[in-house]
């Protein structure tokens, strides 16, 4: 297991946030009587694996039962939110139901379904698609209005979970009120465009240390993901120097998933789901992001959509994303661009999408 993690751990950069139970975790479900005595409501808080599509998914449910839902598609992928959603939403908990999901290959789920060793075999043997984690997720969306009771729910998604997002919401609009996305992918490429873009900066600011690495990989295509992973890290710096960030106290885990176990079974997950979204010529693994064109597939919308936009995001880049909303047909569109954001969450994202659930009509 060492022997690949650790020719692996620069594979990792993780396009949000950088999680395993073998048992189900208690359901706690109070009972609630509000001001009206004909009206009874459960405080729901919930933490299972669930069968979703032949393997355990985990997933957490916090609010009050007379709450709309809202599904969380993280990003990555391989980056839940789970571990910090107290921190970010607990105070939604009181207007909505506040679902989180380790997608497959991720956190919790990944540590329920991992191999006794981690290996390029296991890594071939396991392949991660789109189109699989789509069905995952309309899978994810039935179960919980079935559990819940409700007839559609909202689907926010954030980076990865963004193109993820966009497909399951194309794909079954029935279950869905609206789309709420954040960094949207539109036509991810590590190409020429991308690569020089990150190297006119280093060299503009004179930063030799960049242009050290930022040399020494070359230009794309790359046959190892861990390339990917050292042009990111580039490009992830400039990002935070540009934009405002959030609070240091958001992103730290819950003590439900900061043993040494779900710490592994993050880290093993985040290189397990970001090689099979770069691909890997070497490990012969095909790459998510070559599949994914949402401006040519995914351009007619049966429900809302709203895109969350930072001005200094440079791994989705404002450009792209606005190209695209001015494109899709929608039965309502908004699109917000926020200074000082970049593609990770802060304060100004985290306010713009509890504007936006609050402001969408789920009766």
């Amino acid at each position: 297991m060492k022997n690949l993690s650790c020719s692996l751990n620069l594979i990792l950069f993780p396009l949000l946030l950088s999680a395993s139970l073998f048992a189900k975790s208690p359901v706690r479900t109070g009972i609630v009587k509000i001001s009206n005595d004909s009206i009874i409501t459960k405080q729901i808080s919930e933490d299972n694996f669930v069968l979703i599509n032949g393997i355990d998914q985990w997933i957490t449910i916090k609010g009050e039962s007379s709450k709309p839902i809202i599904l969380f598609i993280h990003g990555g992928p391989g980056s839940p939110i789970s571990p910090y959603s107290d921190k970010l939403y607990k105070d939604l908990t009181k207007d909505f139901i506040i679902v989180q999901w380790d997608q497959r290959g991720t956190g919790k789920t990944y540590g329920r379904n991992a191999p006794v060793e981690f290996t390029p075999e296991f890594l071939q043997a396991n392949p991660l698609t789109i189109e699989q984690m789509t069905d995952d997720g309309i899978a994810v969306s039935e179960y919980l209005l079935k559990h819940l009771g409700k007839q559609k729910l909202i689907l926010f998604g954030t980076s990865w979970g963004s193109a993820l997002g966009v497909k399951i919401v194309t794909k079954r609009p029935d279950l869905f009120y609206a789309y709420v996305g954040h960094s949207q992918i539109v036509k991810p490429a590590i190409d020429d465009a991308f690569y020089n873009k990150i190297y006119k900066i280093a060299k503009d600011k004179n930063d030799t240390e960049s242009l050290e690495v930022l040399n020494s990989i070359g230009k794309p295509p790359y046959d190892r993901a861990k390339k990917t992973g050292q042009l990111f890290r580039v490009l992830k710096k400039y990002e935070r120097a540009n934009s405002t960030p959030a609070p240091e106290t958001w992103f730290v885990e819950a003590p439900a998933y900061n043993s040494s176990k779900d710490i592994q079974n993050r880290e093993e997950g985040d290189d397990y789901s970001f090689v099979n979204y770069i691909g890997d010529s070497k490990l012969r693994l095909h790459s998510i992001i070559d599949t994914i064109d949402l401006m040519k597939d995914n351009l007619e919308f049966k429900i809302p959509v709203y895109l969350i936009q930072g001005n200094e995001d440079l791994m989705t880049p404002k450009e792209a994303s606005k190209a695209y909303f001015d494109k899709i047909k929608a039965p309502e569109k908004k699109y917000y661009l926020l200074p000082k954001a970049a593609h990770g969450f802060n304060e100004a994202v985290l306010e713009a999408q509890i504007k936006i659930f609050r402001s969408i009509k789920t009766l």
